[in-house]
């Protein structure tokens, strides 16, 4: 019952922050009033209320705060990844890549920024910002091509950085990015779900409503401590070099949107703790700030869970994001790789402990699977069809492994999106 118990728990997790619950916390409407968190506005007699957005759950939250303002005049357009999509009544919707930018991305970014500047002095704005927007809303500088912007989005996923890390080379390669998406009103809500580790408001989905900090030498440090300034294109560098000389302004520290975070891992995991106790185990959170490498990150949460000192049957609870430096040519993804080297940890000594490590988007890097299961089951598969498991961890192919283990978890798209779940059962 391990296997289903943990299902069971992270499920619970993921039904908790669904963009239908979050937007109606922070979205009521009472006639002509709507209130937005703590502030008041008046509905403005034949003016529409526009939405934009751009993530993973962008057309989830769309459709839940169509459901508010329903009888109002609405305008807007959200981009989503594709197969994310839902019917929507009003808002136009685009589709576009992730995690590397692509041509839809580019045209959909730039009907919204024509749309942005219709909107009105005393107009409400609603922007729906989650995880998956740094890639979405897609542009490149000028002197650079898609093509080079889409190179530098593949080097730096590969190359170990952070999605902190990340997102600072991504806001200095756009427009749009690093608080520049701006419209001429001061009645502009940013709803925010969040997808990084702490949840910083400057790096979810790069920030385009939200004053950045950060600048193009931060931009450029980061390149050179991955070892990327020699792979770069030669015009995306030169951008880079122009913006840490002066020559291209920095980021705006200051903005006019009103940046309100509605849902975050935190809310998913307590979830997760309610659901494990009901079905009777002792539980514990671990932490919401998994980060690392996810070989290294599986290896201590297993040694945690052998040497668990507390009652049991427990269950552990982690959320984050972890991190995988590409080596090899296989497939799979952060949460994949990491139930791979936990399975690893386990073969020796399983002691019946099951792991779980899942994304709560419902995709696991360039793959159908939300993540992978590490068991009993899986090691007896394992070692019947006599698969090294070294190897796959090392060729980085975790999907191709559990894929003939029984081990991949697949859920679709779940229409949310606030990092990764690690579910650890430790039972007697």
């Amino acid at each position: 019952m391990s296997r289903e118990h943990a299902i069971a728990i992270f499920n619970h997790a993921v039904a908790a922050v669904q963009p239908a619950i979050l937007i109606e916390n922070a979205v009521q409407r009472n006639g002509d009033t709507i209130k937005i968190a703590d502030s008041i506005f008046r509905l403005q007699e034949n003016r529409p209320i526009w939405i934009f957005g751009a993530g993973k759950a962008a057309a989830a939250m769309t459709a839940a705060l169509e459901r508010i303002l329903s009888g109002i005049p609405l305008k807007g357009l959200v981009i989503t990844k594709y197969h994310h999509a839902l019917p929507l009544q009003h808002i136009k919707l685009a589709e576009a890549a992730h995690p590397v930018p692509d041509e839809n991305g580019v045209q959909a970014t730039k009907q919204m920024i024509a749309l942005l500047k219709q909107v009105g002095e005393n107009d409400l704005v609603f922007f729906l910002l989650s995880g998956g927007a740094s890639a979405l809303l897609a542009d490149y500088p000028e002197g650079t091509t898609l093509a080079q912007v889409q190179t530098v989005f593949e080097l730096l996923l590969k190359s170990g950085a952070d999605i902190h890390e990340i997102n600072v080379v991504r806001k200095h390669l756009s427009a749009v990015k690093g608080g520049q998406l701006t419209a001429g009103t001061n009645a502009f809500y940013s709803l925010i779900l969040s997808d990084v580790v702490g949840d910083d408001l400057h790096v979810i989905g790069s920030g385009p409503t939200v004053p950045d900090p950060s600048t193009f030498a931060d931009a450029y440090a980061i390149v050179e401590k991955y070892h990327l300034t020699t792979q770069l294109p030669a015009p995306v560098l030169q951008h880079l070099l122009k913006g840490v000389q002066g020559y291209i302004p920095d980021t705006p520290e200051q903005g006019n949107a009103h940046n309100l975070l509605i849902g975050n891992n935190k809310i998913a995991l307590d979830a997760a703790a309610e659901k494990a106790a009901a079905l009777g185990y002792e539980v514990h959170i671990l932490t919401t700030t998994a980060t690392g490498e996810a070989e290294l990150l599986a290896q201590q949460l297993i040694r945690t869970a052998m040497n668990w000192p507390g009652k049991r049957p427990a269950c552990l609870l982690a959320g984050g994001e972890s991190t995988v430096t590409i080596t090899g040519n296989g497939l799979g993804g952060r949460n994949q790789q990491l139930a791979l080297a936990a399975l690893i940890a386990l073969q020796n000594d399983p002691q019946n402990i099951t792991l779980l490590s899942a994304g709560t988007d419902g995709t696991d890097g360039p793959t159908d699977a939300a993540g992978a299961i590490a068991d009993m089951a899986v090691i007896a598969a394992a070692a019947e069809k006599n698969l090294d498991a070294v190897y796959y961890l090392t060729q980085n192919d975790a999907w191709h492994f559990f894929e003939r283990t029984g081990g991949l978890f697949k859920t679709g798209a779940t229409q949310t999106n606030v990092m990764d779940i690690i579910v650890v059962i430790i039972n007697y």
